[in-house]
């Protein structure tokens, strides 16, 4: 799944996630190789894994969302079992919505923040790996997903889902 055609050095990462993925990421810091990203032009949808696997099979199914290429990029975080959902900014300063999420243990990763992306540094896959590697600069519209996160919560079923990230 880590398969990252430059190389397998934080720069050549990085350099990868710029070039093809079209994510402004950089190395911070330096000597450690972790690769982060403005929360500008990307935001995160971060999520408990089995709602994330949940969301990730509706979006691929109902591509009515208008999501752009079905469920878009995903980071799963090993150690904490979240997953990051990369998303377009058109969220809006909502404080209503904010609250509904917050109930449901989603975060709205906005301006301002910074998003690890998967680095080689991270010792292997412990930290953070691609559960979906974004193909090109496409991602979801984050009010897509939120509506996809909606459908799922709505269904209890989501919570029974392992948690592990599934194999491709």
């Amino acid at each position: 799944m880590e398969h990252v055609p430059f190389g397998d050095t934080p720069r050549t990462r990085c350099r990868y996630y710029r070039d093809v993925c079209g994510l402004p990421a950089w190395i911070h810091p330096p000597e450690l190789g972790r690769i982060v990203l403005p929360a500008e032009q990307v935001w995160a949808l971060m999520m408990p894994s089995a709602l994330g696997l949940a969301v990730k099979s509706d979006l691929e199914r109902c591509r009515n969302h208008d999501a752009g290429i079905g469920a878009g990029p995903i980071i799963s975080h090993v150690r904490s079992g979240r997953w990051s959902f990369l998303v377009e900014p058109d969220i809006p300063e909502d404080t209503a919505l904010f609250a509904e999420m917050f109930r449901l243990n989603v975060s709205i990763v906005r301006t301002g923040a910074t998003i690890a992306l998967p680095s080689p540094s991270d010792r292997g896959e412990l930290f953070r790996r691609w559960i979906h590697l974004p193909p090109c600069e496409i991602r979801p519209s984050g009010l897509a997903v939120i509506d996809s996160i909606r459908a799922c919560t709505a269904r209890t079923s989501w919570r029974r889902v392992p948690t592990s990230a599934p194999a491709e």
